[in-house]
């Protein structure tokens, strides 16, 4: 089973205060236990909310509003990727994270096998290539910014309300259109907060709590690593993305925060950020 582990951003977070030596040197520990275990899928560690904008879509018309934005506590710092044989694995792992202060949310992702079949799907419908693409590693850019895109959820993502064959058809012919356009590296839905669990760190302490979470409007239900060789392009591909993706959410609404990811460039050199780049660690494209 796959797990996104989100780590909430603090203060120092959002003022662009960057981790020390040590708490780098730890996490490049940890980040070596995940790939020795063979559990690491990728990580990420994304710009402060400052270099983020939300896009929203309702009632025929889209808003664009820039960062920062004011909820920190439930704002998306990084996250990582792994694969776990059960929740209570992942949420071991989660607690494993070389911090004393801060949360920690663990989410599954959906899998193919989760779709139901539906009589209406064609052959080399959208499953088939999404089958496919998952099978692929999307190449890299010269001269492009990674970002990362999140979708917020809703009452019906987190009551588990699946999209019909209608909606995933014109979501993956969107997705094509990223593919083919070389912007569209990876993205994936979030199962609904009541799969999950959150891990709240306290100096050696280790508190976890089981969803569901109450804070639908501030909940992550998907995402997409994305690269554009500017803001204004990821902005306008978010654009489109919201008026394709709204059809298919409650009452027609759908809002998408998208934020430019930190590069190894972003810490300048260090012996742990030198650890890092051997490892070659990122998200799978």
């Amino acid at each position: 089973m796959r797990f996104m582990l989100l780590i909430k951003a603090t203060q120092d977070f959002e003022k662009g205060v960057l981790p020390d030596e040590k708490m780098l040197s730890a996490m490049a520990t940890y980040t070596e236990e995940l790939i020795k275990a063979e559990a690491l899928v990728g990580c990420e560690r994304l710009q402060p909310s400052s270099m983020g904008t939300r896009v929203h879509f309702a009632r025929g018309q889209i808003t664009v509003t820039d960062g920062p934005f004011a909820e920190t506590k439930e704002l998306i710092a990084g996250f990582s990727l792994i694969e776990a044989a059960s929740r209570e694995e992942a949420i071991e792992w989660a607690k494993r994270v070389p911090f004393e202060e801060g949360e920690i949310e663990v989410r599954p992702l959906f899998e193919l096998t989760d779709f139901p079949a539906d009589p209406a799907e064609q052959p080399d419908g959208w499953r088939d290539k999404e089958e496919q693409f998952r099978a692929s590693v999307p190449a890299r850019k010269p001269g492009t910014i990674r970002y990362i895109g999140l979708v917020k959820g809703d009452k019906n993502t987190e009551a588990g309300v699946m999209p019909d064959e209608q909606f995933l058809c014109e979501m993956g012919g969107f997705m094509q259109e990223g593919i083919k356009a070389g912007v569209f590296l990876a993205g994936e839905g979030l199962q609904p907060s009541s799969t999950g669990a959150r891990v709240r760190f306290s100096g050696s302490e280790r508190m976890v709590t089981d969803g569901p979470f109450v804070e639908t409007k501030e909940l992550i239900a998907g995402y997409a690593i994305l690269q554009f060789t500017s803001a204004a392009e990821a902005l306008e591909w978010t654009k489109r993305f919201v008026e394709v993706d709204a059809p298919g959410r409650l009452n027609g609404e759908c809002e998408c925060e998208i934020r430019p990811v930190f590069e190894f460039e972003s810490f300048g050199s260090s012996a742990a950020i030198d650890r890092f780049r051997k490892l070659e660690i990122g998200t799978k494209q």
